[in-house]
């Protein structure tokens, strides 16, 4: 015999009530018919929840714990019609997003937060991945949408451009390359050089690398960034990730003959083989505005 579940929403008005029959009038159901209710969900699970001694409707110790787990049993339950009421409504039920360590997360945790203030009941889950690995996950997973540096195109990738990214190669105020002017390759590759490692399987060497044989590779531009502040070499970062320690005079630009400064322009990207859903509309549309207002921002501040 499975649990009656009303049964515990028939416990919780006759702990409030006090009587079998002032919680009948409430539940609109004859006294006789609470009172079997009560008896067999008692039978059912070989506990005696009230005690029938006493003048008002009082748990025992066993049914006040019985209680407990029911009044979340239906809270969960209760949780289950909402949800399924949204989804009804188009949500989708989870929206898996993949993004590469080299964009802001300021402006993706802005859309984000702005999701859940809607509240919108679709799981996110939110994957970060580097270089080819990015569109690895997001095609081994099947994920709805990617925020890649760059990708292998596909006919039925449906794609968005957002702001350019700016990288500079940086090194730390103390390194040797800081205090030179013209570094040409041969004299780069004599010191080593920090990158992030691609997370795909088959890994590809980065096309920004300067071929020296003196490498370290890091797991992601946190780990990078305190490399080049101890340094221990150097290496192109975000621009909006060191910003604070160009000013403070804390790394130095690399004065490459070759460069200083590469841009390139992330995707928004999904695919029509897994068409978006309503939440994967609404954070495609917060995201471009979030980028859009994180790249005014830093315009403003002249970065």
């Amino acid at each position: 015999m499975k649990i009656d579940v009303e049964a515990f929403n028939v416990l919780q008005v006759l702990v409030e009530e006090g009587s079998f029959s002032k919680a009948s009038e409430r539940l609109h159901k004859a006294q006789s018919a609470v009172s079997y209710q009560v008896k067999k969900l008692e039978q059912h699970l070989g506990v005696q929840l009230f005690n029938r001694d006493q003048y008002r409707a009082e748990l025992t110790p066993e049914g006040k714990v019985i209680l407990a787990e029911g009044q979340r049993l239906l809270q969960h339950l209760s949780n289950i019609e909402h949800l399924a009421s949204r989804f009804s409504e188009g949500w989708e039920p989870k929206l898996e997003l993949v993004i590469d360590g080299a964009l802001p997360m300021e402006p993706i945790m802005n859309a984000l937060k702005r999701m859940s203030e809607n509240n919108v009941p679709t799981k996110v889950q939110l994957n970060m991945e580097f270089l080819g690995g990015v569109q690895h996950r997001f095609e081994r997973d099947k994920a709805d949408l990617m925020l890649v540096k760059d990708y292998v195109a596909a006919p039925y990738f449906s794609a968005k451009q957002l702001p350019t990214v700016t990288s500079l190669l940086v090194c730390s105020k103390q390194h040797p390359l800081a205090a030179s002017t013209s570094v040409s390759l041969s004299e780069l590759q004599q010191h080593v050089e920090l990158t992030i490692e691609d997370s795909a399987p088959t890994k590809q060497r980065d096309e920004l690398q300067f071929g020296g044989d003196k490498v370290f590779y890091l797991s992601g531009f946190i780990m990078k960034k305190n490399a080049l502040l101890k340094g221990l070499g150097f290496g192109w970062m975000p621009e909006f990730l060191i910003a604070e320690e160009l000013d403070k005079n804390e790394l130095a630009i690399v004065d490459f003959a070759g460069g200083h400064r590469f841009r390139f322009t992330p995707q928004l990207v999904s695919t029509l083989e897994r068409p978006l859903g309503r939440a994967g509309q609404l954070f495609t549309d917060l995201i471009l505005e979030e980028f859009a207002l994180f790249d005014e921002k830093r315009h403003l501040h002249g970065a």
